[in-house]
């Protein structure tokens, strides 16, 4: 079993080479999702890594929280976008085409989110997901009382913090090993 198209520019083991839990695991997201995430591909060259990762990811974006799986996936798609990272916007500008059925929504996100109809709230979450990526030292007070003032608990603020940062994380490994996405996101619920 050899990966189908390039996924990062890094060497990749082969995935006949990796343990039984892990390619049990890529099988699983073949069937869930119709494809294995490149991510997870690029993160098979350190499998003990690719485990956390997911535990962690999995936990993140689906786990329970007070903000919904859309609003998750928002924060991943401005984080991105102001990032500049490719792999994710393509991945997760899908994954809010999905969850939103809105493929117009999808793409204002990923090209410039100010350009969204969107409530009060959900700019306010964006707001500061974007400044907490562009200039992380000048988050304060303030901008934690925009998002309470807005209706938000300290775990929802917590939460919208914790998605923003992981997306930084990734982001950065992304860029760095200049991972592909999935050619298949881009025709995904369009």
């Amino acid at each position: 079993m050899t990966h189908p198209t390039r996924i990062a520019k890094v060497d990749l083991p082969d995935l006949d080479t990796l343990s039984d839990e892990t390619r049990a695991y890529l099988q699983l997201c073949e069937e869930k999702l119709g494809l294995v995430p490149n991510v997870l591909l690029s993160y098979t060259i350190n499998e003990a890594k690719l485990k956390t990762f997911s535990r962690f990811y999995n936990e993140l974006m689906l786990g329970d929280s007070p903000l919904s799986k859309l609003e998750r996936e928002m924060i991943a798609v401005v984080v991105s976008s102001c990032n500049h990272c490719y792999y994710c916007l393509v991945a997760h500008g899908q994954a809010v085409r999905a969850l939103s059925g809105d493929p117009e929504l999808g793409e204002m996100l990923v090209m410039n989110y100010r350009a969204a109809n969107l409530p009060g709230r959900q700019r306010a979450m964006l707001d500061y997901a974007w400044k907490l990526t562009e200039d992380p030292h000048a988050i304060g007070d303030a901008d934690r009382e925009a998002l309470r003032a807005e209706g938000f608990s300290d775990r929802e603020i917590f939460d919208v913090t914790d998605t923003a940062a992981f997306f930084n994380y990734t982001n950065r490994v992304a860029h760095g090993i200049d991972m592909a996405p999935n050619r298949e996101y881009h025709a995904m619920n369009r």
